[in-house]
């Protein structure tokens, strides 16, 4: 049975006199797709009657229809469907679909996606290099087209401000680009406020990859801090919230990476920030799409191929928009030659659609993976068969004894420095709150519409780091929410409106070795596993999308007014106003710790 990973596609420069054998019809092609229109990437148009011609996991040649006279290739049908390259997508994180690299696969092959650019600074701050080699290997026997951004903010702050369990410096960085193939770009530099002040580590970082060629890719907010960004070498960034700052960006020589996520989630942004090219009169040329963060659920229901579809709602050509997809994504890291299009030569990773743009059948090196929506069962062989993650991977949950999860009620008037959870949920609001004495907490929480937030450190590195706060607007009325998942340490977070029902959820993730879940009156209702760093199912992914589908009705019973994916942004101490780190309430632009209560 062929091994389906991207090596089993030979290199180019071992084939290139076959394929020229084929192409000029002296040598027969292994399989051929008939009756198809061909979507073209290079042109951006639909090219009526087209066969492709394919060998070796290769695409030979785009022939017209009825140049294929017959012989020992298999042939494929397509009754009149569109023939596209396999999508691109320039930035993930797979971590954030709670599987793995083997299982990812399955959706995004369901979805058309052949190819992906992952950034891995979840697990690496988890398990610092070992957790990034760790992927690389999963990703090595995933049947998809897997490249790694090396991770480049491990951790996202300073120890002063929180706990990780990696510490990814430049000379770490530098060995993982000189040690994997597959490293092929430095990942998203979220310290932009560091990069534009000329912070020594964050440039030392920076140069371990400029010095090897690699490009440089960004996260920024504020147009303030553009010019900076791009003068210290970045040179992508997804991160684009509307038409003016994605202006800014085009302008100083960034790729735009426009990200398409659910409709109701913070990671929206492409509607507002195409404006650049609809509005404003860009050219699309240094333009791709991307998805960034997806769970299990919403991977199978919003894939590449749906932000694709949700570009040409925001009013580009579909040819364009696939364009955008594929061939850009590819072009962005220099392997337009290899992936993105339907040139000879490029890798048979192919789609067919329906004249909407949706994928109907897959070809994975030239192999058919997804026919009629469905994986095949040469597919289904590859992914029954998954890595297995070092034995240190399912021990990264290390607590100790008895935790006090919830502060003390204050016998005296004070001012409480509040986390206000704000929808979306990626910007979070300092409010100050004066608490008059009260005989128990349940009075300030039925006053100010209060629950608890802690962060407890788990990665053992500390004599056990627990912070206390206060969210303002988060909803829960009863019980108690966790995540071991708390970006970017991914040390856990509870919220809770007792300490019983917190220690409840915490207890699950101990005993799960990681985790998210809600637990009601003492019993948990609802729990995603996640055994591997605390960041993973080893599960396929329909059967984790069907719990963290579970996971949301619960979260939504709770009356939780933020998804469990803004919830885990809580802790991450570079988006303002206020964060709450396992070291205490961190107040963003100060970057300074802040006690929980002042006098009032």
């Amino acid at each position: 049975m062929t091994r389906l990973t991207r090596f089993s596609v030979k290199p180019l420069y071992t084939m290139t006199r076959t394929l020229a054998d084929v192409a000029s019809a002296r040598r027969e092609p292994d399989l051929v797709i008939q009756g198809a229109r061909a979507l073209s990437t290079y042109s951006e148009r639909i090219l009526e009657g087209r066969e492709i011609w394919i060998s070796g996991g290769r695409i030979a040649a785009v022939k017209p229809a009825g140049s294929y006279r017959g012989g020992s290739a298999k042939l494929y049908e397509a009754r009149g469907g569109i023939i596209a390259p396999g999508l691109v997508d320039p930035h993930i994180h797979i971590e954030s679909s709670m599987v793995t690299a083997c299982a990812y696969a399955e959706a995004a092959l369901l979805n058309g996606t052949t190819t992906i650019f992952c950034d891995s600074h979840e697990i690496g701050n988890v398990m610092d290099v070992a957790g990034v080699e760790a992927m690389l290997e999963d990703a090595r026997q995933a049947p998809l087209s897997i490249f790694l951004t090396v991770p480049s903010t491990v951790p996202a702050t300073s120890a002063a401000l929180e706990t990780a369990g990696g510490d990814l410096t430049p000379d770490k960085i530098a060995a993982l680009f000189d040690k994997w193939p597959e490293a092929v770009a430095l990942g998203e530099k979220m310290d932009f406020v560091q990069v534009a002040m000329g912070d020594e580590r964050s440039h030392a970082i920076l140069a371990a990859a400029l010095q090897r060629g690699r490009p440089v890719s960004g996260h920024v907010y504020g147009r303030e801090f553009v010019a900076a960004y791009a003068a210290s070498g970045v040179t992508d960034t997804h991160e684009a919230i509307d038409r003016e700052i994605a202006d800014d960006l085009l302008e100083a020589g960034i790729w735009l990476f426009l990200r398409g996520g659910p409709p109701t989630t913070p990671w929206h942004s492409l509607p507002h920030a195409i404006k650049t090219v609809t509005e404003l009169g860009a050219s699309h040329k240094r333009i791709a799409v991307c998805t960034d963060d997806r769970d299990a659920e919403d991977l199978l229901l919003f894939g590449l191929d749906w932000v694709t579809r949700e570009a040409v709602e925001a009013g580009v050509k579909p040819e364009r928009a696939w364009a955008m997809g594929s061939l850009h994504g590819a072009t962005r890291f220099g392997m337009e030659g290899e992936i993105g299009g339907l040139g000879g030569g490029r890798r048979a990773d192919l789609v067919l659609l329906t004249d909407d743009l949706r994928p109907v059948s897959t070809w994975y090196g030239g192999e058919l993976v997804v026919d009629d929506r469905r994986i095949t069962p040469l597919l289904d062989e590859a992914l029954s068969k998954p890595y297995r993650y070092p034995e240190a991977a399912y021990h990264t949950v290390k607590l100790p004894r008895n935790l006090k999860l919830t502060p003390e009620l204050p016998t005296e008037a004070v001012i409480a420095h509040t986390i206000k959870t704000e929808l979306p949920g990626i910007t979070l609001g300092h409010v100050k709150l004066t608490l008059e004495p009260a005989n128990d907490w349940q009075t300030h929480f039925d006053r100010h519409g209060l629950c608890f937030v802690t962060v407890v450190e788990r990665h053992g590195k500390s004599s056990g780091n627990v912070a206390h706060g206060l969210l303002n607007s988060f909803g829960l009325k009863k019980g108690a929410v966790a995540s071991s998942v708390g970006h970017d340490s991914h040390n856990i977070i509870v919220a809770g409106t007792n300490e019983a029902d917190m220690q409840v959820a915490l207890d699950a993730i101990e005993a799960s070795q990681g985790g998210v879940c809600v637990v009601m009156d003492g019993k948990v209702t609802a729990m995603v596993p996640l055994p591997i760093a605390g960041l993973l199912s080893d599960k396929r992914v329909h059967e984790v999308a069907e719990e963290v589908k579970k996971l949301k009705v619960e979260w939504e019973k709770a009356g939780c007014t933020i998804a469990y994916m803004g919830f885990n942004l809580i802790p991450l101490s570079v988006i303002p106003e206020i964060r709450i780190t396992d070291k205490g309430l961190v107040l963003v632009p100060e970057m300074e710790i802040a006690p929980l209560f002042e006098r009032a």
